[in-house]
């Protein structure tokens, strides 16, 4: 059974992004680029939002072919051309997109459906209000929390979590020299 992992990037006080959605704050290069790459080139599933997909479709499929583009944008750009993309929005229009299906409804029926398919784990990027459904649906078994060194004071939310607590287990930590620091937490299951 594939395991639901969201990659997420935090502030110290636990925003997900900006007011207006602004992820200027976020700290990200090389280091942490080569850090991650065994994680994202064994998942066989990537799962976005609205927002965060189309913010990855207007760069990633693209990248490689630019006379600047770096080692880590070169082996993205083909990871991410071969990946499965699954959205989750009920605003997306049926545009033809490579490799990519749409989850309207039935959310919660469709993640574990996906859950249920032999293969690799599905890898949750960025996209707050996805991660605080799955995460209210339990759905989530590992999270990887990039808390980037800042106080934003206001902004989205990585977690709105109500009602059960949900007890978690620090599998590592990594201290990047940007002041970012990866922390990998799995959820203890109640079961």
């Amino acid at each position: 059974m594939k395991k639901v992992v969201a990659f997420m990037h935090v502030s110290l006080d636990g925003y997900a992004a900006g007011p207006n959605g602004e992820m200027d704050w976020i700290k990200v290069d090389e280091e942490m680029f080569d850090y991650v790459a065994t994680l994202i080139s064994e998942s066989e599933i990537a799962l976005y939002g609205r927002v965060t997909y189309e913010l990855m479709e207007s760069y990633w499929p693209t990248a490689a072919d630019q006379p600047n583009a770096s080692k880590h944008d070169i082996e993205h750009a083909e990871w991410y051309k071969k990946v499965k993309k699954v959205v989750v929005s009920k605003t997306m229009k049926d545009e033809k997109h490579p490799n990519t299906a749409i989850i309207r409804d039935n959310f919660s029926e469709n993640i574990s459906a996906l859950k249920q398919e032999t293969g690799n784990d599905i890898i949750l990027f960025g996209s707050p209000s996805v991660a605080r459904a799955l995460t209210a649906e339990n759905l989530v078994e590992v999270y990887w929390l990039f808390v980037n060194p800042i106080l934003l004071g206001k902004g989205k939310k990585m977690f709105d979590v109500t009602g059960a607590s949900i007890p978690l287990r620090l599998l590592t930590s990594k201290t990047f020299a940007s002041g970012v620091i990866c922390l990998q937490y799995e959820v203890i299951s109640s079961k």
